[in-house]
Parts: C-alpha cells; structure tokens; sequence
C-alpha cells in the first residue's frame, strides 16, 4: 500500500475517533473559506471577468478624465469615431425608459438606445429574426426598429416568433420587431438587464426633443464605447483621442470643457460606478481575507492543543521507532484531509449563497440584478485557500515534535513544552485571532453608524407620508410643450382624493435616476465659454405647490403660481448653495443669471440645500424652475396624504388611470423610492455585518477553546486549589485569567488596528470613523459580551469542581 494511503487511512481513523475536534476544525475552516469564495465570486463576476461579448479584452469605454464625468455629447461621439486611427469602430449607448404597447397592453420599459453599429461593433448575432445596422440609418427618426430581450420577449410576447416582423408601439410611434437578442446578452453593463435596444437615430420619437444635431456639443448624454485595433495600446489610443479632442476644444467653443479622453473597463455605466465598486470590492476583498486568517488562527489553536494532548502518544510511536518526519507527515495528512473538508464545505455554502444572491432582485421596478456563478477560477481558488491554510497551520505543532523528549514524556505524562508556560504558540494565535476579530466588529459597527449618518442626512425633502407617482407622458404620445395640461389635470385629480394634504409636480425627484445639471453664467455675459461659467448646478422643473408637498423649506422670497408661464418674465427658485456661490453675502432674490441657453432669469425664492443625486455628494447648487416655463413630459406627482401607502396607492392609481388609462405609472412611497440610492449603504452594512457575525462566531469559538482547554488541563491543580479554601473570584482568575486578558489585549490592539484601518473603512461605507465614542464603546461592549459567552461555560466547570472526587480518582 503507498504510504501515502496509509497515512490517509490513519488520519481518518483519528479524526473518526475525535469527532468533536474534526467537526470545530471543519466547521472553523467552512467559515473562513466560504466568505472569501462568495467575495471573489462577486470580484470575479463584476470586475475579473470581462462582458459576455466575443473578444471582450479589447472593449474600452472613452469617458473623460475628470471624475464622474463619462459621457461625450453626440457630436464629440461623431468627431472620435471619424477622425480616430486606434479604432475599429466606436460605437454609442444611453439609457432611456419607453413605453411598449401592443394591442392593449402598454408597459413601461427600461432599454438602450444605440447607434446603427453597436450590435456589429460588440460581434453579436441575433437569437431570432436580425439587428439593426448603420446602413439602415437614414437620418433623424429614419430606423423605426426595436430589438427585444430575451426576457422581455418571453415574459410579454409568451415567446411568440411572431412577434418578429409585427409592429409594436414605442411611445405612440411604430416600431417594426426586427428581432430577439441571446439570452445571455443583457447590453454593456454588468447590473443592467434591459427590455430592448432601439436606434439613437429616432431619439426625437423616444424622448420628445433631440441631442443629435452639431449645435449639442454641451450636451454630454451619450456613452461611447470602442474595439482597439490588434496591436493598440491603450496609451496609444488615449494619445490619439486626446490629439483629437485638442483639435475640438479650438474649434468649438462648446467644447472648451476640458474636452479629454480616458478609457476605462466597460460595465459600470460608462465607469462612473467603476471606481467605487471596485473600491468597495477590493475593500471587503481584505476584510474577507482577514476572517479567513481568523478562522486559521483558530484552527491553528486547535491543531496545537490537540498536538499537545497527544504528546504521550506521540512519544510512543518515537520511543518504538518512528521518525519525526514521519509522525510529521501523519499531522500534515490529517491537517490537508481537514482542509479539503473545510473548504469543499465552505464551497458548497457559499455556492447555496451566491444562487440566493443571483435570483436577487433589489428594485422592483428596475430591471437590475447580479448574476453570480462560481467558475473553474473560484473553484481552483477555494481549493488552494483550503489547502494552504490547513498546510499551513497543520505544521506549526512541528516545533513540538522535534522538541519532545520521549522518556520525560512518558514519565510525566506530559510533553517537555509547559502547557501554560508565558507566549505559548496557542496564546500568540489566540491573540491574532482576538485583533483580527475586534477589527472586524469595529467595521460591521462603523458600517451600522454610516447607515445611521446616511438615514439622518438632510435631504432637503421630508420623504415621509409621501407617495410618488412617476411616468413619461411621452408614453402617451405627448410631447414636451403638449404635457403641462395633462400635468395640472392630474395634479387637480389628486388634490381631491379626500386625505390628501398638498400635491405637487417635479420633472425628476431628487435622489432618483433622472435629472440634469447645466453651466450658469453671471447676467452681461457674453462669451459663453465653458470656462466662463460660474457654477454648474442640477436643475428641475416644478408645479406650484411641489415645495409644500415634498416638504422642501422656503428660507426667502415665494413659490412659483401657475401665472408664472410662458407668456410672463423667466422666473427661477435656487438653493442655499447656489445663493451663497453666484452672490456671496448678497440677497439673491431680484437678482438674475443668465442659463446654458442664454436666457435671463429673475431669482424670485431660495430654498433649503439638499441631497439630488446621492447621499454622499457635496453641496451642489441647484435651481428649479416653473414647469409651466420649462415644460418637460417627465413627470413625477408628489402627494402628501393622511392615508397609508396603500390605500394611498390604490387611489392615486385609480385617478390618474381615469385621466391616462393607457399611461403606465409606477406608484409608491417615497421612503421606498429612496431605495436605490440606499443600496449602496443598505449593501454594505450587509456585507460588513456578515463579516463582523463570522468574525464573532470565530472569537467565541477561540476564546471558548482556550478557556475550555485551560480548565481541563488544570483540574487537579483547580481541585487542590479549592480544597485548600481557595474563593470564588481567586478560582476564576486562575483558570480563566489568561484567556481574559488575553481577550482585553486583542481587542485594544483590534481597536488600534481600526482607527488605523479608516482609510479603508472610508471606501466602504458614508463617513466611516472608527474613532467614534459610539463605535468604540460598542466593540468594547461586544468583545466583553463574547468573552462572557465564550467563558461562561468553562467558569461553571470551574466552579463546579469536587475536589473528593478528583483526589479519589487521583
């Protein structure tokens, strides 16, 4: 038989024998492993691995170098694709919401519009039927052609391949079906599953207005995409783009923006969402590495221990001829055979994990969701982690092999090594274990305390007892100077549903997906170059009334009437920040600013500051003006009421059905509205908390062990102790002393370690701060409340000594 067989025979037939050290050991390493396959499943879906496009290694997106700015306006798109040389072709995408209506169905839909070439650019075939093409744009509104998804084909059509050909209407306009896209291809960003794909050409049909024409160049609203030539470095063809941008900045004025390129991994919406994700991923990449090398030390511990309690037998086996290396070889099969369990079971919770995740869908009326499947990667990547660290630590009871004496051992019934003497290897791994932990909890709180900063933000609006009904009148066939009667009559509508307190309108809620900022000019300007401007601030339309009904302070001046129209001065609300930005110390009421078209406007309100596009941005100016002077079909009606969310949904619904029967709308309340811009809080705290649980689970394990382990060792001497007289409190501190302040140690070096680690924390959660009052009383209360429960176990052992029993069986 190979020895390498018999000494897996021999470690089965230990572990067999040890039940309860094989289940902790496994269990310990399940832990530790199963965290890091889920953290680099993610890690591996959203950034290792490339979009599911043929070629994908060479697909960059040309955004800008300043940050968060990764859209070019459609004729900056026309200037790269022509006049580049490290191209193949570079193609164009945004996102747009339509509404779909066939026969009498009419549903609101989430989709891409793209140039002619996208399809051909990204080397996809079509599942059925075919695509649309370049040579089929003609012009303005000339490719009426939609292509579906295949999830939308089979949740709305059944599946039917006679869909294809059919004619379906696409906000009141026809659009022919020219075919069905392959099941896995869901565009070019990783959270996004879209409903469709139209042509950018027929931007006018879809959206109601156009940024297509030369005259657009500080309209930024089109993501572009390009395949670099074989042989093309991306420096090359940031260099080239770059030379090219050069040239525009000179001749267009518009485009005297800091004009730049940049290219970066597509995915991420163009990489605005790249970086963060990336940082946050990395980040809990490090903290999931941490709670394996917690779950080590751990297993490290139990390894010692259970090497130490078999001193005597290992003695023997050296005493009738075995060579240390061979014993060693023994330890180090048992340890791997541990490993691979550990970590086959670690695997298979975290691929049970990873299936919830991937059927997870956070927002119900966006069509976005992670999918996340363990690969040959993950798989080979768990096995080394397993095997690694159960090699590892499987060796460090060595020292105690080469060290024993086997005659002393055998006399004395105990390896030469003093089981308690000061920094035994179990102390040193038990500390490790203690810091790791306490940093981990300290992160999972600060995550907590974030979330906490995050909630009670000011957001400029008051979210609460508000429901929010949002469409497009676009779906309906309006275009944007036909909505405002259809606004005020809903408006009018749902004022009159008894319990309703105040209604009001607003093009795009802040803190939703939509909204626009633009460049403002100081009044006499005359040279409208970027550089010009004074600020760039978010802009909304809104109805009378909005104000009261989002709850949004009005600190100076009035609110807009509906006499405030078209045929009436240009009237504008700013916020704080705008104020204090274009006037200084100065009212700003009276006075004017001139806007991105060149028009003068009358500042006749301020307003409180608030949140518009995420929780975490700095002040931002912004201005809002009457919807009755910048009308848009965008349409969200904010209802203050007395009555529940549903029964407040339920009418609203009802209402606006009555004046649009064919206009979708999606109703609900504000706080949950809010719920894709607390995503990526509500994400991390999530992720930290399960971190700090597995983190909390391994230092109740380790501590339990160590203070289990002291008593067993010491129950004769803990015997004599009490038959002596010995109290209580001196019993306790002398078999638990040094677990405890073993504990007290590794939690103020955890602490430290925390308030060190902020930087990290920072990428993960809003204003992470360890060094908050709140924050370190509360690891200091959670390492003590684990220390309790990991002892309390062992102390009734220890107080539950009968000395007469022990010196009898002595």
């Amino acid at each position: 038989m190979p020895i390498w067989l018999q000494h897996l025979r021999y470690a089965i037939r230990q572990l067999r024998k040890s039940p309860g050290f094989a289940i902790t050991a496994v269990l310990t390493l399940a832990l530790g492993v199963g965290a890091n396959v889920v953290v680099f499943s993610v890690l591996n879906s959203l950034i290792l691995k490339p979009l599911s496009v043929p070629n994908p290694r060479n697909l960059y997106n040309v955004t800008r170098k300043i940050e968060a700015w990764d859209t070019q306006s459609y004729p900056d798109y026309l200037d790269y694709r022509k006049r580049n040389s490290t191209f193949t072709d570079i193609a164009a995408y945004n996102l747009t919401q339509a509404g779909i209506r066939k026969g009498t169905l009419v549903v609101k839909s989430l989709g891409y519009e793209v140039s002619g070439n996208y399809f051909d650019l990204l080397d996809i075939q079509p599942a059925h039927g075919r695509f649309f093409h370049a040579s089929d744009e003609h012009g303005p509104n000339s490719a009426p052609y939609i292509v579906l998804s295949d999830s939308f084909w089979s949740s709305h059509f059944n599946g039917n391949l006679r869909i294809i050909g059919e004619t379906v209407e696409v906000n009141k306009h026809p659009f022919t079906v020219l075919g069905i896209a392959p099941r896995q291809f869901h565009g070019t960003e990783i959270f996004l599953w879209p409903d469709f794909w139209i042509p950018m050409v027929n931007e006018q049909q879809i959206e109601g207005y156009s940024y297509l024409n030369e005259n657009n160049r500080a309209n930024h609203a089109v993501y572009a995409l390009g395949r670099l030539k074989p042989g093309v470095t991306v420096q090359q063809a940031t260099e080239n783009l770059n030379s090219i941008a050069a040239q525009l900045s000179k001749v267009n004025p518009a485009s005297d923006d800091g004009l730049n390129a940049r290219l970066v991994q597509p995915g991420f919406m163009g990489g605005g969402l790249g970086d963060p994700v990336r940082a946050f991923l990395s980040a809990i990449t490090i903290l999931a590495l941490l709670v394996l090398l917690a779950a080590c030390a751990n297993l490290g511990s139990i390894f010692a221990a259970r090497a130490e309690d078999r001193s005597r037998e290992l003695a023997i086996r050296l005493a009738v001829g075995s060579t240390r290396w061979f014993i060693l070889r023994q330890l180090l099969t048992e340890s791997i055979l541990i490993s691979v369990l550990g970590g086959i079971a670690g695997t298979l919770l975290a691929t049970a994990l990873l299936q919830v995740l991937s059927r997870w869908q956070p927002f119900a009326n966006f069509p976005a969701h992670v999918l996340v499947t363990p690969d040959l990667l993950v798989y080979a990547v768990a096995l080394v982690l397993s095997i690694a660290s159960g090699a590892l630590f499987g060796l460090l009871p060595a020292q105690l092999i080469w060290r024993t004496d086997a005659a002393q051992v055998m006399k004395s019934g105990s390896s030469t090594m003093a089981t308690f003497r000061r920094f035994a290897l179990r102390d040193v791994l038990l500390v490790v274990q203690i810091v790791l932990c306490t940093l981990l909890v300290t992160a999972s709180l600060v995550a907590v305390r974030g979330m906490q900063r995050s909630l009670s933000a000011p957001l400029g609006v008051e979210p609460q007892a508000v429901t929010l009904a949002t469409t497009d009148l676009g779906m309906a066939g309006y275009s944007d100077d036909q909505s405002l009667p259809a606004q005020k009559r809903m408006i009018e509508a749902a004022g009159r549903i008894p319990g309703v307190t105040s209604v009001g309108m607003i093009t795009h809620a802040p803190l939703s997906l939509g909204g626009a900022d633009r460049d403002i000019y100081r009044q006499g300007t005359t040279n409208f170059r970027f550089s010009n401007a004074v600020l760039d601030a978010k802009y909304f339309s809104i109805s009378p009334g909005y104000l009261r009904a989002a709850g949004t302070r009005l600190l100076a001046g009035r609110d807009f009437t509906w006499n405030d129209d078209a045929q009436s001065p240009k009237v504008a609300i700013v916020n704080e920040t705008f104020a204090r930005k274009m006037f200084g110390k100065s009212s700003a009421i009276g006075n004017h600013f001139l806007n991105w078209n060149h028009e003068l406007y009358e500042i006749v309100g301020v307003v409180q500051d608030g949140k518009y596009r995420t929780l975490t941005e700095d002040q931002w100016p912004a201005m809002f003006f009457p919807v009755a002077q910048q009308t848009n079909s965008s349409t969200t009606l904010v209802v203050r009421s007395q009555l529940a969310p549903p029964e407040m949904a339920a009418d609203l619904n009802l209402v606006l059905t009555g004046i649009e029967p064919n206009l979708p709308f999606s109703i609900q309340s504000w706080p949950e509205a809010l719920g894709l811009v607390l995503f990526p809080a509500q994400a991390a705290t999530a992720a930290l908390g399960i971190m700090g649980l597995l983190a909390a689970m391994l230092a109740v394990t380790g501590i339990f062990g160590m203070a289990a382990y002291s008593v067993s060792k010491r129950m004769k001497e803990l015997g004599i102790r009490i038959a002596l007289g010995a109290q209580p409190a001196q019993l306790m501190w002398s078999a638990l002393g040094r677990p405890l302040g073993l504990l007290l140690f590794g939690s103020m070096a955890g602490l430290v370690l925390g308030a060190l680690a902020s930087r990290l924390l920072a990428q993960i959660v809003y204003e992470a701060t360890p060094r908050d009052p709140v924050v370190m009383f509360g690891v200091v209360a959670t390492m003590a409340l684990l220390g309790l429960l990991a002892t309390w176990l062992p102390a009734r052992r220890a107080l539950h000594i009968d000395p007469n029993q022990l010196l009898h069986e002595e």
